[in-house]
């Protein structure tokens, strides 16, 4: 396509920021900040990690099956040379990032995902040492750059230590988590060797059994957005031992889904009101269900709306039994009466009403209304999409009754860029066949970005090439006061 990234950029009266980007880490280089932040045996121990990794490749298909050995990624990265040296070089990105359209960019990890399902302290080394590196590689680039920082969220101490740590002393803006932590469950360990237990998926947001609220209090208080880039490829349903497409698509839309439930239904969003939280590369397609989802069942599971079983008229109903029922139905009709729920069978409508028995799954959310729950999803919640997924618009249709903030994500660096150079015609393809209004546009590949970081932190893009372009479109310019 030539220079078509460059000339769109320039019809555009807007800068294009890339809300989800990616980088190619030197390994060579990572070891060495590996080593000094955890010592060489957490080397051996990552080294150890990348064979056990790499056993399906020498496993026969008769030991995959036995052992259920998932198929992994197989070069998951750009081949085409020169993006390639772009995805490892700062310096060339910093180079060509005008030449792809681009004027700021988000840059999130590529070997660098996997350190969040990492458990023990290899975890908390590994991160140390990716955002040592990352940061200082990109700092010489900061004016088109937010490296984003990795946060081992395993535990909320851990968490707060990081966060502290990248923002106080390493001076990021950015930080990235995993929001659904595999835990074993406590009772299935009994008597076993817990690594053979069974596992659950904990969301941190809901239910954990560890107390994250100082931990969301510390975003707010550094003034850093929440975004998860994780995903669900060691779920349950992601376990096919020969096809990597299979436990792949959809992975991080799942993770994402899991992760913004307990979010919404944990009542973060309406503890932390000011708390952004992204939700990358999933796409925003499964959120426009999820917040009609909500929405209905806001409308039959809040303690307002609930249909109790003691609502049932016994008496009519055996009338309808005995008017319209056969024989063997007239006969059990009192029985019957005691196993109206399909669900708790043999257990009478008076137990099924008892008070304690009846919850209201809406209650931690804090939302009382359809319009609060519309809040959340428009306003606190952003969804990083990628160039070629159509299903963007979505977010824009007004039939939605709710518009979203999907936020533009290149993926450069991944397999499913091939070519740099065609990642902003892609997205553009949206507008020029009127799939997106120009308003819609701007809002995907600049303004939601800009919100997203920038809620917390008005300072966020200060000393970038969009510094004033934020300010103007976020109203943040300052009217200057008269003498």
């Amino acid at each position: 396509m030539g220079n078509r990234a460059s000339e769109i950029r320039a019809g555009l009266k807007h800068p294009v920021i890339d809300g989800d980007g990616h980088w190619m880490e030197p390994i060579p280089v990572f070891l060495e900040y590996l080593s000094e932040a955890g010592g060489p045996k957490a080397v051996d121990e990552m080294r150890a990690r990348w064979k056990r990794n790499a056993r399906w490749y020498g496993a026969t298909p008769e030991e995959r099956q036995h052992h259920r050995m998932r198929r992994t990624i197989w070069w998951g990265v750009t081949s085409q040379t020169h993006d390639r040296a772009t995805a490892l070089l700062p310096a060339l990105l910093n180079e060509r990032l005008p030449e792809l359209g681009i004027d700021f960019a988000m840059m999130y990890p590529t070997f660098g995902l996997g350190i969040n399902i990492i458990q023990g302290d290899l975890q908390l080394a590994a991160a140390r040492a990716y955002n040592r590196m990352t940061m200082d590689m990109f700092k010489p680039y900061l004016a088109r750059f937010a490296p984003v920082a990795s946060i081992p969220s395993r535990t909320p101490k851990d968490a707060i230590a990081e966060l502290n740590y990248v923002v106080q002393e390493l001076g990021y803006k950015a930080i990235m988590l995993r929001g659904n932590q595999e835990r074993v469950i406590p009772g299935a360990a009994d008597g076993i060797d817990p690594a053979k237990a069974a596992i659950y998926c904990d969301n941190i947001a809901l239910d954990s059994p560890y107390d994250y609220e100082p931990f969301w209090q510390r975003c707010v208080d550094l003034g850093v957005a929440v975004t998860q880039h994780a995903g669900s490829s060691g779920w349950s349903d992601r376990a096919s031992i020969t096809n990597f497409t299979f436990n792949h698509v959809g992975h991080f839309a799942e993770a994402n889904h899991a992760f913004a439930r307990g979010v919404f239904l944990g009542g973060v969003a309406h503890r932390y009101p000011t708390l952004n939280f992204g939700f990358m590369e999933g796409g925003v397609s499964w959120a426009c269900q999820m917040v009609n989802d909500m929405i209905e069942h806001w409308e039959k599971r809040t303690r307002a709306n609930l249909q109790y079983p003691n609502a049932t008229n016994v008496a009519e109903l055996k009338q309808y039994i005995h008017r319209y029922g056969d024989a063997r139905l007239k006969a059990n009709a009192d029985k019957i009466m005691d196993s109206l729920d399909a669900f708790r069978p043999e257990c009478s409508v008076e137990e099924l009403s008892k008070p304690e028995h009846v919850t209201d799954d809406f209650d931690a959310s804090g939302v009382k209304s359809k319009a609060d729950i519309r809040n959340v999803f428009a306003n606190n919640f952003f969804f990083g999409c990628e160039a070629d997924d159509r299903a963007t618009m979505w977010a824009f249709d007004p039939r939605m009754g709710v518009r979203l903030r999907p936020v533009f994500s290149s993926d450069i660096t991944h397999f499913d860029v091939p070519d740099f150079a065609d990642v902003i015609p892609e997205a553009y393809e949206m507008l020029e066949r009127h799939y997106v209004t120009e308003q819609d546009f701007r809002e995907f590949t600049f303004t939601n970005a800009a919100l997203l970081h920038t809620r917390n932190n008005r300072d966020f893009f200060k000393g970038t090439v969009v510094e004033k372009a934020v300010a103007d479109e976020l109203g943040f310019t300052k009217t200057p006061v008269a003498a």
